[in-house]
């Protein structure tokens, strides 16, 4: 794992929020409690006060991963694991091309990605009349 520099800053025109590091402790702590607990935490990046710059950085050091996905669902989706196993930047659009949200979520699997009951039950019902046209 990529260590955690605490003098992390990012200035631009003499600001900066300091929020990174203590957002990167948030995830290690988040992910601990994952491991430990099964707890999943969901970080809303557009919620948190950053100074322009910070985000891109956060998103740097976290970096890319093995995967990622993309849904088309009334806008389109991007699911992107981090270099962290566990640490997802989930990001969704509007029909415009706009963001619309864009998290980072500590978890084994995306929430988005799971199956929902409701599709599976839609589906079974439909293979299973499908087998009996057969």
């Amino acid at each position: 794992m990529n260590p955690i520099d605490s003098s992390l800053k990012v200035e631009i025109g003499g600001y900066h929020s300091g929020n990174v590091p203590p957002l990167l402790h948030e995830i290690r702590h988040a992910l601990r409690n994952l491991l430990d607990n099964g707890e999943t935490t969901t970080i809303d990046l557009r919620g948190l006060p950053m100074a322009p710059g910070e985000q891109q950085q956060l998103l740097e050091i976290l970096g890319k991963g093995e995967v990622s996905a993309h849904l088309d669902a009334l806008g389109r989706s991007e699911i992107i694991e981090s270099s962290y196993a566990g640490v997802w930047l989930i990001i969704h659009y509007n029909s415009n091309n706009e963001v619309m949200g864009k998290f980072i979520e500590i978890t084994r699997m995306p929430a988005i990605l799971e199956a929902q009951t409701a599709d599976m039950e839609e589906s079974l019902a439909t293979l299973q009349m499908r087998l009996e046209e057969i």
